[in-house]
């Protein structure tokens, strides 16, 4: 398009917002993650305008992951679960499985307009810049960002959404046409879990922003979700450079948070020595056996409610008692891995996993979600047997 015609040529209506920083005139469009309407938008906009650069909010990962049907294949899961990032891989997919659903009945897929920008820019030869975080840092700093019992609160509400078989109607489905559904989720669990708003919604606002405008070309549309338009727009004007490297890493474990973590098993292991020089080697020795069986026993039972390949139950009973000595590592990340070893996924339960998760049945016959299922109950016996163990050792040491 010749550079002296409007830019943009004509009015594109109130979800298409003109900012000028500079020399740079960008048209900020705000789309709905599941609607059809917004993905002819985003076509029209950029077959109309041709800009010199296309910014999208995506990350290589979550572009490669919309564009690629075969994108399962390329998934590590024991390099997941090595790197600890099974936790964010499970929000990551209740997040999408909740998307798909109000995408299935709105008759569209989630992210079509984000793909629909991507493929009009390279079908037009122009330029594109995925502007977001990535999403691994974004779902890593979420999930550190937020307390213990948050975190439950987090996975309920995560957990009801899939469950939920209400009918959304149709006044309700027009709405969500034009809402950006993941912002509108967080939205609503922002006064409960402020920090998780902060991170999913806050941070990238000045993050795209930022990437927005060291982009290159004078003439720029960006297509973003709608519940990130207005932040972008108000952060816009604002110098954030400074904040990226700190939004763009993984905050290290808190001085408070590693200390505890290494307490509890020096107290365990302080008390049984103490009880082996005060009272002896047999009751030494008893308290030992007391542990072992108070971890492996709840872990392992953990394994067999998730019906868990027969080693992977016997490695939950005998790595629970060392595990609960060292943050390092815990039983569910061990048995989750041997897990995958001896029972892994094949690529068409990656594929149907988000439908998967919208019924019981299907925790328990998808071999990827019954991988999550092992790593939360064994991590939830695990912790119980801990603290069973601790307080029946701690009572003998006193006592």
């Amino acid at each position: 398009m010749n550079q002296e015609q409007p830019f943009p040529s004509r009015d594109y209506g109130p979800d298409v917002h003109i900012i000028q920083h500079g020399e740079k005139t960008i048209l900020l469009a705000g789309t709905a993650h599941i609607s059809r309407e917004s993905a002819d938008l985003v076509r029209e906009l950029i077959e109309n305008e041709h800009p010199d650069l296309v910014c999208i909010e995506l990350d290589s990962k979550r572009y490669e992951a919309l564009s690629r049907k075969k994108r399962w294949q390329a998934l590590d899961l024991k390099q997941i679960i090595r790197n600890k990032q099974l936790s964010a891989l499970l929000v990551n997919l209740f997040m999408s499985s909740y998307q798909k659903k109000l995408g299935a009945q709105l008759g569209v897929n989630p992210g079509t307009e984000l793909l629909t920008a991507g493929q009009t820019a390279e079908k037009l030869d122009i330029p594109i810049c995925l502007c977001d975080r990535d999403v691994r840092i974004t779902l890593r700093r979420a999930w550190k960002s937020t307390s213990f019992f948050k975190k439950g609160t987090l996975f309920a509400t995560l957990l009801s959404s899939l469950f939920d078989r209400t009918e959304v109607s149709e006044e309700k489905l027009n709405e969500l046409k034009q809402k950006d559904m993941l912002a509108e989720l967080v939205g609503e669990m922002g006064e409960v879990l402020p920090d998780v708003k902060k991170v999913l919604i806050d941070e990238r606002d000045i993050f795209m922003a930022e990437q927005i405008k060291k982009a290159t070309g004078k003439r720029i549309v960006a297509v973003v979700g709608a519940g990130h338009a207005a932040g972008i727009q108000q952060v816009f004007s604002q110098d954030n450079q400074h904040q990226l490297a700190a939004i763009s890493q993984i905050p290290p474990v808190g001085i408070g948070w590693k200390i505890t973590g290494w307490a509890i098993p020096t107290l365990i292991i302080g008390s049984i020595i103490t009880i082996g020089i005060k009272q002896g080697a047999t009751d030494a020795a008893s308290n030992i056996a007391y542990w072992t069986l108070a971890n492996g026993i709840p872990t392992a039972i953990g394994a067999l409610i998730a019906l868990a390949h027969p080693l992977t139950i016997l490695t939950a009973f005998a790595a629970a008692p060392l595990t609960s000595l060292t943050p390092v590592i815990g039983a569910g990340y061990v048995a989750a891995f041997i897990q995958v070893m001896n029972s892994p996924p094949v690529v068409r339960e990656f594929e149907t996993v988000t439908e998967d998760m919208g019924t019981i049945k299907g925790w328990w016959n998808n071999k990827l979600l019954k991988v999550f299922l092992v790593f939360i109950l064994t991590g939830l016996g695990s912790t119980i047997g801990t603290y069973v163990g601790g307080y029946e050792i701690i009572k003998n040491l006193i006592g």
